[in-house]
């Protein structure tokens, strides 16, 4: 009797110890997510890891464990750290498949983490089979009208556009904004998303005209959301700015990078890649105006930021060193602007491969400069190349 009464009582003890362990542990996952949203990252980070370290003792298929792991690795990536946030995405997904199966939703969410990593970091390739697997999990576990599954789409669209996809983009970009209004309401912040985003569609398909309403719109909502989405409305304010800036617009260009850019140093910080986005549009207006001495430093800024962020080899950096590049060759400084077409050249067929839009560009813009030096034959030889890869992509556009 004795001995049983011991056992009933270490039994009800460890009950009573696992409802304290979790208990705590939803906690720290509480005050992490509250930390979060008022922007305190580093608050954030420390409730997460005790989460985490409490969730570790919940055994290695627990649920709440790839919950914890994939909440620290999204505040990693938020922040631009994401050789940080890769080994967590990819631990979270993991554990959600051993302890759901491999159709649950939940994996759909954590491949789209993991694509929207790679993404982030320019491996497309790696990213696009990971969404195509999450859209396939949602749409037999959800359907077809589902916000979540509208939420992979979008992201798939944005995958495509970045890689000159334009006609695989835009019915992905579409399906997801009618989900989005019917199942959300016409004024709902993930709308203003995928209005922008066609927006920035048509204005890489060099529609401004038909990307302005759509920029508009987005800012509106997001206006009205609150300061939740203070960083989706940064980054629709430099949207718009971009296409003012391409239009002559510069007036009302600048005030938006400059709105941009206050609600991003403020949220993010000076060293965040999102801040040194904004950086480059402004000093591309600068540029534009003929202000190379306040257009040069803002460009050098940016690329700083991108390469500790991302590495020398990222899409981001050849832009950086393309712009910086137009900036020295428009002030007569093509010694120094050459070297860098060059690495920017190198760094987009390494990771964009040879037929992408922005390379064409970047070809471009170097044949100018060896046409300046009376280079023809040389230059000739990239323009060449840059038609070609823009013939291929006019061929791939529907009519319209």
């Amino acid at each position: 009797m004795l001995l049983f009464a011991a056992f009933l009582f270490l039994a009800v003890s460890c009950v009573s110890c696992n409802w304290i362990r979790e208990g705590r542990w939803q906690v720290y996952q509480d005050d992490g997510t509250r930390s979060l949203e008022k922007g305190h990252y580093a608050e954030a980070e420390r409730q997460w890891k005790k989460a985490l370290e409490i969730a570790e003792g919940f055994g290695a298929q627990d649920p709440r464990l790839g919950t914890s792991l994939n909440n620290l690795g999204r505040l990693y990536a938020g922040q631009g750290r994401y050789a940080e946030a890769e080994p967590l995405y990819a631990k979270a997904l993991a554990v959600w498949e051993s302890a759901w199966g491999p159709g649950h939703p939940a994996v759909a969410k954590a491949l789209d983490n993991l694509a929207a990593l790679r993404y982030a970091q320019g491996r497309y390739a790696e990213a696009e089979p990971l969404y195509k697997r999450s859209l396939d999990i949602k749409t037999k576990a959800l359907g077809r009208e589902h916000p979540d599954l509208a939420t992979t789409e979008h992201n798939l669209g944005t995958l495509y556009r970045v890689q000159g996809r334009f006609a695989d983009a835009e019915p992905l970009y579409r399906h997801a904004l009618a989900v989005r209004e019917k199942r959300l309401g016409a004024n709902h912040p993930d709308v203003a998303t995928s209005l922008n985003d066609l927006g920035n569609l048509y204005r890489a398909e060099d529609k401004p005209e038909k990307a302005e309403p759509f920029h508009r719109r987005a800012i509106t909502i997001w206006e009205k959301s609150g300061g939740q989405r203070r960083l989706d409305l940064a980054a629709g304010l430099e949207n718009l700015a971009d296409l003012d800036r391409v239009q002559g617009r510069t007036g009302e260009a600048e005030s938006l990078y400059q709105r941009s850019l206050s609600i991003r140093r403020e949220a993010l910080g000076p060293d965040h890649p999102d801040v040194a986005r904004t950086l480059n549009g402004l000093a591309l207006l600068y540029k534009s105006q003929g202000r190379y001495a306040e257009a040069e430093p803002l460009e050098r800024r940016a690329l700083e930021i991108w390469e500790r962020a991302f590495g020398p080899d990222h899409p981001d950096v050849a832009t950086a060193l393309n712009n910086l590049a137009l900036m020295l060759f428009a002030q007569g400084r093509t010694a120094a602007a050459e070297p860098l077409y060059r690495r920017s050249i190198a760094i987009q067929e390494k990771v964009l491969g040879s037929q992408h839009p922005d390379l064409a560009r970047s070809l471009d813009n170097y044949a100018a400069l060896l046409r300046k030096e009376g280079r023809d034959n040389d230059a000739r030889k990239l323009e060449t190349r840059a038609a070609d890869i823009r013939a291929r992509h006019a061929w791939d556009q529907p009519s319209r």
